[in-house]
């Protein structure tokens, strides 16, 4: 039976000890797959590796030249690419296809000795808050199995919930780590954009992917965040700074700090009354802390996520025009002829939500529309963004909830799109704007559901959020 560790640390000081081995733990996790199953997380387990893996990252160990993830099993969801193992994005389209590359991250990975257990689930292309439009059928929530996992990286976030793996890493384009991690308890960061690599993740938006760990612990979060980051020759859009040694650096903040929280979170009636309570909890623990904390009017909320959905969408059109049945992807066996092949291979590889996104998206590029909606989608993503930075000068932090309600039933509202791009609503500020944000377990409601509250903080301040982060949860 795998044992729920708290930290890699507790894994590490476990090993030293000698009352486990990285074999035994892999062989653990395995066993918790296979009996789990029904959960839907993994799209493919790497069984027979990661059990070879592991006798080598045991000797390593013994011999004092292991790396600094020695002991820890991972996930990767299913749009990161793994030299030699199949990546489908969770698509009809992709499905089958084998990487010839690792991402960049990837290597990053194994290169400090972590063990990839397997690829995590996820909405189709990532595009999705809920898990339910992937290929492969949605993740169930282990908390509850008729409720949703969040989206996209829902296999991610269930892998480190029902303890089939340690971590996980998923991307986050519009919230993706950030919701799913708070519908299953755990943290979730994304990071200031262009503080990962990019290259070999299956872009859905360019100019919002990012990668970011799903953990139990601040600590995890900071050394994954640490070992992924970094200059690399792949992705020209690579911030240049120095990556900051964020996991030494590490230690809870008690210093006083202005923290602004938005009205807006509490007055709406979109909001769940359980998870505004949650809200007004830790805003009142702050404040006895002697922390300021303060409510501002964000006059741009109304315009965030359609400024968001518009962008996404626009650039998901571009990276997704490859797909065609001819230079990649799915080819209808039903084609006859170039057109045709264009027309059946994209109609029967792509699901309804990514055909959805593309349409919409090739509609607000087109000819007597850009103006009216893609350039000024991006006036407003300018303003959103000038607004952040300025609170985030008068602020050191923005506290909100991670998504207004708690993970939902299953189906409940997959029918009603619009619906669904609303559960963005306080996750894509972070997002437009570049900034990192954190998603941190805030309790539970009556029903035993997970809630969580969301962190903002000035660009490439990752380390100070996540020094707050580790402080706030032992609040």
């Amino acid at each position: 039976m795998a044992k729920f560790y708290s930290s890699l640390a507790e894994i590490k000081r476990e090993i030293q000890s000698g009352e486990v081995t990285v074999q035994g733990m892999v062989k653990d996790y395995l066993a918790r797959i296979r009996s789990n199953a029904h959960l839907n997380v993994f799209n493919e387990v790497f069984e027979q590796e990661a059990i070879s893996r592991s006798k080598i990252i045991d000797e390593r160990i013994k011999a004092g030249a292991a790396g600094r993830l020695a002991g820890m099993v991972i996930g990767i969801k299913d749009n990161i690419c793994y030299k030699g193992h199949k990546v489908s994005a969770s698509s009809k389209m992709l499905a089958g296809f084998t990487s010839v590359y690792s991402s960049t991250i990837v290597e990053r990975l194994l290169a400090e000795d972590a063990i990839i257990i397997g690829r995590c689930n996820c909405d189709e292309f990532a595009m999705g808050a809920s898990n339910e439009n992937s290929y492969f059928g949605p993740v169930k929530n282990y908390a509850d199995n008729t409720r949703v996992s969040g989206g996209s990286s829902g296999g991610s976030a269930v892998a480190v919930q029902a303890n089939l793996c340690h971590a996980a890493i998923g991307t986050d384009t519009g919230g993706s780590v950030r919701q799913p991690a708070s519908f299953c308890g755990l943290i979730g960061l994304k990071p200031t954009y262009g503080r990962i690599s990019r290259h070999g993740i299956i872009a859905y938006a360019s100019s919002f992917d990012q990668a970011g760990p799903i953990t139990r612990s601040v600590e995890d979060a900071a050394l994954l965040l640490e070992i992924m980051a970094g200059v690399d020759d792949y992705d020209s859009t690579l911030a240049q700074a120095p990556v900051p040694a964020y996991s030494h650096k590490l230690s809870a903040d008690p210093s006083k700090k202005k923290i602004a929280y938005i009205q807006e979170a509490l007055s709406s009636p979109g909001v769940d009354p359980e998870v505004k309570s949650a809200l007004v909890g830790y805003i009142d623990k702050l404040r006895a802390e002697g922390h300021t904390v303060k409510p501002i009017a964000f006059e741009y909320l109304d315009y965030i996520v359609p400024a968001y959905y518009i962008l996404a969408m626009a650039e998901a059109s571009a990276n997704l025009e490859r797909y065609d049945g001819v230079h990649y992807g799915y080819r209808s066996p039903a084609a006859a002829g170039l057109v045709s092949t264009y027309k059946r291979s994209r109609s029967e590889g792509f699901g309804r939500e990514v055909k959805r996104r593309i349409m919409l998206g090739t509609f607000v590029l087109s000819a007597g529309y850009y103006d009216a909606y893609y350039a000024k989608a991006q006036k407003i993503r300018r303003l959103i963004k000038e607004k952040t930075d300025s609170l985030l000068q008068e602020y050191d932090f923005i506290l909100t909830p991670t998504a207004p309600e708690p993970a939902f039933k299953i189906g409940k509202i997959e029918k009603d799109p619009v619906v669904m791009y609303l559960y963005d609503i306080f996750t894509v500020q972070a997002s437009l704007a570049g900034v990192p944000a954190i998603s941190l377990p805030a309790g539970t409601n009556t029903e035993g559901m997970p809630l969580g509250l969301q962190l903002l903080a000035k660009r490439f301040a990752e380390q100070e959020l996540l020094n707050f982060s580790k402080y706030f949860l032992e609040l």
